[in-house]
């Protein structure tokens, strides 16, 4: 048997033959869509799409050291969902005339109300880091090359945002806090 070709090989080919790149597609597509459409609801094609179109697009700079390509597409999607958050959030602002209106982050639709406050409380960068842990299912040296940081930051990152989200919880988990809620 033959081994399985890995994504670095077919991305290498595909600066050849572009419709090499097809395997990374078929491979990826769907864990990207389900990250996608958990982190931003109904824009998930579109996020899914833009991902694939931004990463073909770098090919040429992917690292072919790394066999698999998940944790940079997720990386892309990262990228793509906060770009269009931030499109929005300017968006709305200008619409409202006040610099402070802001809906609550897109994951918020899915989750329960006490979780998506807490989540939305993180700082962003914590945000996304626990989530590519806990949604797409990343180790903590695929997060650190999705988000181009090191390992270490990630391990921070994740502790501060699971200490805080806890903190958060038992809060509004409280008769009192419950009562706020």
């Amino acid at each position: 048997m033959q081994p399985r070709e890995t994504d670095a090989d077919a991305i290498r080919r595909s600066l050849r033959a572009p419709e090499a790149f097809r395997i990374v597609f078929e491979r990826h597509f769907e864990p990207v869509h389900r990250y996608a459409q958990q982190r931003s609801g109904l824009d998930a094609d579109e996020v899914a799409a833009e991902t694939f179109v931004r990463a073909f697009a770098a090919r040429a700079r992917y690292d072919l050291r790394r066999p698999d390509a998940r944790p940079w597409l997720l990386g892309i999607a990262t990228r793509v969902m906060l770009g269009r958050w931030e499109r929005e959030r300017r968006a709305r602002t200008a619409m409202n005339g006040a610099a402070g209106v802001a809906a609550a982050e897109p994951e918020a639709r899915a989750l329960p109300r006490a979780v998506a406050v807490a989540l939305a409380a993180l700082r962003p960068d914590d945000r996304e880091t626990l989530l590519l842990l806990a949604w797409a299912d990343l180790s903590y040296e695929q997060i650190a090359s999705a988000l181009d940081v090191p390992v270490g930051t990630v391990r921070s990152r994740i502790s501060r945002a699971r200490r805080l989200l806890r903190a958060r919880l038992a809060e509004t988990s409280t008769p009192e806090g419950s009562r706020r809620v």
